[in-house]
């Protein structure tokens, strides 16, 4: 019988990379929904394989969004919220500030897409003692924003100084992509003291270095036989490791410079769409080869069946 394992994808749009790397213009939320939603399922209808969508508040709230997201439901993928305006520094948030931020999320993604929420992902992997407090309070299953790799704060430097913040900016998003000390956390899942669990998204065993199919297209910019090769020594490790994988997957990852000029900027643009859709094919194909691989709510479920917890999760209506 084959170990649980999860794909996720959080659904940044256009609009919030820009206002994450301090671009001007993101106050109109321009977004790619339209282009890469499409992409993504028909891939995963190939592979026959249903995920779990971390989708942001803001998009739902926006008429253009709306068929796209309508269909990722239809597909009878899971809905998950990824905050309301994709804000990766909600560790800095108050209560009633975090309440508002997620609610608000809640209501727009349902009212769009007939699903209630129970999962969570910060944005930049923000996350806080308070910010599981507020989801245990609001009923949520579980968590998805650890992030084990000391890679995390090097992909930070990368970023801003790629980027166009201010300097105060640049201190507001300190906590980005997480800390050193997350390398040394536990790569399974787990349950936090109030119940809830937390799913983190996997790195490579005993490296810690990140498998996500982003940092597999900056790997293939250089060669795709090394990305291949590098992502099936995760795998491997992970076999041996006794680790079941939380895959990560971006849209970014479905598409190219030239349908995104704007995001020349972003590791791995450069490579032709079509490529790189069949490299996050090979990575699915692969998990699915030697895990059973569902939505973060089924891998969430295994793991509370298997320490014979009482979670409070319940699957959403198909």
């Amino acid at each position: 019988m084959k170990h649980a394992a999860s794909i996720s994808l959080d659904l940044d749009n256009l609009w919030s990379y820009l206002k994450t790397q301090g671009v001007s213009g993101w106050e109109s939320f321009p977004s790619y929904l339209d282009l890469v939603v499409p992409r993504i399922l028909d891939m995963l209808n190939r592979c026959g394989q249903r995920i779990t969508f971390f989708i942001v508040g803001q998009d739902a709230t926006i008429e253009s969004n709306r068929a796209a997201l309508k269909k990722i439901a239809e597909a009878g993928h899971e809905i998950a919220n990824h905050s309301f305006m994709h804000e990766p520094w909600l560790h800095l948030y108050s209560r009633e500030q975090l309440h508002a931020e997620i609610g608000g999320a809640e209501n727009a993604i349902a009212a769009v897409t007939g699903k209630t929420t129970r999962g969570f992902r910060g944005p930049g992997f923000s996350t806080s003692p308070l910010v599981r407090e507020v989801l245990t309070e609001r009923g949520y299953d579980y968590d998805a924003s650890i992030f084990p790799s000391a890679l995390g704060p090097v992909a930070r430097l990368f970023f801003f100084l790629n980027s166009k913040l201010s300097a105060e900016e640049k201190k507001q998003r300190g906590g980005l992509y997480g800390k050193f000390s997350d390398a040394f956390g536990t790569l399974s899942p787990f349950a936090w003291s109030n119940g809830l669990i937390e799913l983190p998204v996997t790195t490579m065993p005993l490296l810690r270095l990140p498998v996500h199919t982003t940092y597999l297209m900056f790997l293939a910019q250089k060669s795709e036989l090394l990305a291949k090769l590098y992502w099936n020594s995760a795998v491997t490790l992970c076999r041996v490791r006794g680790v079941a994988p939380s895959l990560l997957l971006h849209p970014t990852d479905f598409l190219d410079v030239q349908d995104v000029p704007e995001l020349r900027f972003f590791p791995g643009m450069k490579l032709p769409a079509q490529q790189k859709i069949a490299l996050v094919e090979h990575a699915v194909r692969s998990l699915q080869q030697h895990w059973q691989a569902g939505t973060m709510s089924e891998h969430a479920e295994a793991f509370a069946a298997m320490h014979s917890t009482q979670p409070r999760l319940s699957t959403q209506p198909a």
